[in-house]
């Protein structure tokens, strides 16, 4: 059965069942109850109060940094003449790539029928919320007079003039902001069944008409599931191309330029790669202690957390690839300029940030080449904290490299980020872990419709010897389930309970 919420393990479990989708011989009901005990226990852990107590300071530092910078203007950043993109930009472009493992665990692994994704999509896809919200931020920060960030949306502003549609920062709002709607949906729409569950087994009168508000009246009828199944399909067909298309556009900012170590073609594929990369290890650094903390160690098996660590290997990959085909391009191009940025890049005064990406996001991940690595929690963790760290690098290189040292030495500057914004970054992390930090005390975590039709008791006649009986397998027992038209609503279900 489930472990008790608050329980901390280091270890991952039960060697002889490391396949299975579900351990610890759940049945439905005891799955539902595995499930919402994080939202129904009446406190949660002590280490949920000590994360969203530092989550909520690093806000009010982001919120200070925020209001000082708008009362004295982007001044108090390092930016110089002609490094005029810094830490704002790298934080956006590192927060965009963090959502992307959000889609590509819902949308696509949906649209191939992974049965290994329902453990973890419903968190991933709200990391990506919550990582696009971050990322908002940044652009309307950056512009210097925020009361005119409005002038990035497609509007007219004052003065009659209409945005330019040729500038990529204006494709960025067109990319982020369509992937953010989509998302928000497709995250929503997932968690009605779901969100019906906590409506049905809530104690009191509140809990009961928020929940039943944001379940839009579902029964679990069978009409309910099939507009609901042709519903998610639909958002996970939108959703997928947008995985491939917000983070090439994000890209163009740089590809489209004439920037030395900017103008390149392998930008749109590469980037897209490392906001998976990037995606991936923001789950896995989120999953490995949610696991522990809530008890969901049986939902969220060894099998999810080294599948996990697989695509981290896969995308690690291609991310070294993409150095050394940048690096093999700037040679053979002949271009002295681009010759230059690369050397300039190893060997120059941003070296050290160009060996710690090199060491967080090609060395680290190739120990998960070894089981051992892929199955031990400690090391787990520390090759998705060092890919973090090295992602954040990639952009900070990319970026801030190429605007500093560019084609007139006279021109050159080194760029030293200020207080300000250090402080800035850090309280993003802030926002996102409070967010994120919410939603598992007050939102269903696990998508428990979706588990459950991954589980032994959904088809009898694969699994004959499922330890169940018959009419468990597509029922529930009225004991386990307040009165209602949910329990009613359970019994006409093929699914069984919500």
């Amino acid at each position: 059965m489930a472990a008790a919420v608050g329980e901390v393990d280091n270890t991952i479990d039960i060697p002889g069942q490391r396949a299975a989708l579900i351990l610890g011989g759940h049945d439905f009901g005891s799955l539902t109850a595995a499930a919402c005990a994080p939202w129904e226990a009446p406190r949660p852990p002590r280490a949920w109060y000590v994360a969203f107590t530092i989550s909520v300071a690093l806000l009010a530092v982001l919120g200070a940094m925020i209001f000082y910078l708008v009362f004295n203007g982007v001044g108090v950043w390092g930016l110089n003449n002609p490094a005029g993109w810094g830490f704002d930009i790298t934080n956006f472009v590192f927060w965009v790539g963090i959502g992307h493992a959000g889609t590509l665990i819902s949308a696509i692994l949906f649209l191939f029928r992974q049965k290994w994704r329902t453990s973890i999509n419903r968190f991933a896809e709200a990391m990506t919320i919550f990582a696009v919200i971050c990322a908002g931020l940044f652009p309307g920060i950056h512009v210097g007079r925020i009361w005119l960030a409005y002038w990035l949306a497609p509007l007219p502003n004052q003065m009659g003039m209409w945005p330019n549609f040729r500038s990529p920062l204006l494709w960025d709002v067109f990319a982020v902001g369509t992937y953010a709607t989509v998302s928000l949906m497709f995250w929503y729409v997932g968690m009605i069944p779901d969100l019906a569950t906590f409506r049905d087994r809530a104690k009191t009168k509140w809990k009961q008409v928020i929940y039943g508000l944001l379940a839009l009246g579902w029964t679990g009828s069978s009409r309910n599931w099939h507009r609901f199944e042709r519903a998610y399909l639909i958002l996970a067909a939108l959703a997928t191309p947008l995985v491939l298309s917000v983070h090439s556009v994000v890209s163009f900012d740089f590809a489209v330029s004439v920037l030395p170590g900017w103008h390149t073609s392998i930008f749109p594929p590469y980037f897209v790669a490392g906001a998976i990369f990037g995606g991936f290890a923001m789950v896995l650094t989120l999953a490995i202690p949610a696991r522990a903390l809530f008890g969901l160690k049986d939902i969220i098996t060894p099998r999810h957390l080294e599948n996990c660590c697989k695509i981290l290997l896969l995308t690690g990959c291609m991310i070294g690839y993409a150095y050394l085909i940048e690096k093999f391009m700037a040679w053979y191009s002949g271009n002295s300029y681009e010759g230059f940025i690369f050397r300039a890049r190893a060997l120059g005064p941003y070296a050290w940030a160009y060996w710690t990406m090199i060491g967080c996001n090609v060395l680290a991940p190739q120990l998960f080449w070894f089981k051992w690595a892929r199955t031990n929690l400690v090391a787990m963790f520390l090759v998705v904290m060092a890919v973090n760290v090295g992602m954040w690098f990639e952009r900070f290189v990319i970026i801030v490299s190429s605007l500093s040292q560019d084609f007139l030495p006279s021109s050159w500057d080194i760029y030293h980020p200020s207080l300000v914004e250090i402080l800035t970054l850090a309280g993003s992390f802030g926002l996102f872990l409070a967010l994120f930090l919410l939603f598992c005390r007050f939102l269903p975590m696990i998508a428990m419709a979706e588990v459950k039709t991954v589980m032994p008791h959904a088809d009898l006649h694969a699994h004959p010897h499922a330890h169940v009986a018959p009419h468990r397998a597509f029922d529930y027992n009225p004991d386990e389930f307040d009165a209602g038209r949910g329990g009613a609503a359970a019994r006409r279900s093929p699914r069984g309970p919500s």
